[in-house]
């Protein structure tokens, strides 16, 4: 049996719907696979003024100096404790956030509730992190509040104990993040077929009973997702936010791998060093997301390919 061919009307039809991705995809190509050329310098002991012409190859040299450099475990201990913490109480958040939502029956309310929730996100970390500041400082609003209800003997400073920043960092990052997080959820969650709830309701299902039996199960394949991609970014820590809030009091639990790259690499012009590390992450973040997905598609049925 032949098969038919499409009509040529048909293909010409949809390039005009086509044409719509075309700046996403030269957008991609401009700022995601051209830089790609430049990974060469973690090969190649590059210096800006002369170039790759008469760079020397120095092979490994930089991977080499980065596992051998005594700062690395610190630098790698921090990293994975901020990300494990916050994959740990930071991914829940949206989803309850969502699910939460999703039961308000005020529609106002429901509205107003997102807006809120929403509106940390849009700012930046230097106001978000200016805020924090003052806030936790040792005459700030909190200090003040403790003492007076006789939770603190004493004033805390909370960016000058080292072993706070890991909390801190976590829970201004589940504040400014969390609404925004949970639109995703909040999308998958409004195509859910409303007669499941009826369903449920008839027979007697309470809200909770709801949400654990109709609403979660509906969303799994959404949360899935999202946690592979949060699994394979488990290296990023971000770097605005940690350089506005570190300082010499809590720098041994503050400095990460991305600040680390930046400093070392980026601020010393050490451009080969810092594309070598970034190469390792990049790596690092594919075989994590590969495992990840491996898992989820064992476990759940479900991932990204």
């Amino acid at each position: 049996m032949q098969v038919k061919k499409k009509p040529k009307a048909n293909i010409i039809g949809q390039l005009e719907i086509q044409s719509m991705v075309l700046l996403a995809v030269v957008f991609l190509f401009v700022f995601a696979y051209l830089p790609m050329y430049g990974l060469r310098m973690a090969f190649w002991d590059f210096n800006i003024l002369r170039g790759f012409k008469n760079a020397p190859f120095v092979a490994l040299k930089y991977f080499k100096e980065f596992f051998t450099d005594i700062s690395l475990p610190g630098v790698m201990k921090n990293t994975f404790f901020i990300n494990l913490l916050g994959l740990a109480i930071g991914f829940p958040m949206p989803i309850l956030l969502a699910l939460f939502l999703n039961e308000l029956r005020s529609v106002p309310f429901k509205r107003f509730a997102q807006t809120v929730s929403y509106l940390p996100y849009f700012l930046s970390w230097v106001i978000f992190g200016g805020i924090a500041l003052e806030l936790l400082a040792p005459s700030g609003v909190v200090n003040d509040l403790m003492l007076k209800l006789g939770l603190f003997k004493h004033s805390i400073n909370f960016f000058g104990v080292g072993s706070y920043f890991y909390v801190i960092i976590n829970v201004l990052g589940i504040i400014k993040t969390v609404g925004y997080g949970s639109i995703l959820y909040v999308a998958a969650i409004a195509g859910i077929d409303q007669d499941l709830y009826e369903a449920a309701h008839i027979d007697g299902c309470g809200r909770f009973g709801r949400m654990w039996h109709i609403t979660l199960p509906m969303i799994i394949g959404t949360i899935v997702i999202m946690l592979i991609f949060q699994i394979s970014a488990i290296l990023n820590t971000g770097m605005e936010q940690l350089l506005l809030l570190q300082n010499p009091m809590n720098i041994t639990h503050s400095e990460t791998l991305d600040t680390y790259v930046y400093k070392i690499g980026i601020a010393k012009s050490r451009f080969s060093y810092a594309t070598a590390v970034g190469l390792l992450k990049s790596v690092v973040s594919v075989i994590l997301l590969v495992f990840a997905n491996t898992v989820s598609v064992k476990l759940t049925e479900k991932g990204l390919f």
